[in-house]
């Protein structure tokens, strides 16, 4: 694979991530939960989420150039305000167009 394939690959890892909290009822999308999913724990698995794909990128950088560069505040600050951007559109769903989408259907 070329480094544009593992990269694009590896954006939408990312994006499918940062959305299955707000999407999946199950605790971390294996235990199925007899009760919703509090918003608080919703968020600690799109904290959970976030590590998991960085870590994937640590990899994919080692597999990719052999070795690991430091990374300074800035770069985790970015990806931390990349992944909430990648998040919006199951959020939104979660909270607000599935409220919508039911009003319309008993309509």
């Amino acid at each position: 694979m070329s480094d544009g394939t593992f990269t694009w690959t590896y954006v939408i890892v990312a994006l499918i991530a940062a959305n299955l909290p707000w999407l999946s009822e199950r605790r971390f999308f294996v235990w199925p939960s007899a009760t919703p999913k509090s918003a608080a724990f919703r968020l600690f698995e799109w904290l959970v989420m976030y590590f998991v794909t960085g870590a994937i990128g640590l990899g994919l950088e080692h597999q990719m150039t052999g070795e690991i560069y430091h990374k300074g505040w800035v770069f985790y600050t970015v990806t931390v305000s990349l992944f909430i951007v990648f998040a919006m559109p199951g959020f939104i769903y979660r909270y607000d167009l599935r409220r919508h989408l039911r009003n319309n259907r008993r309509a």
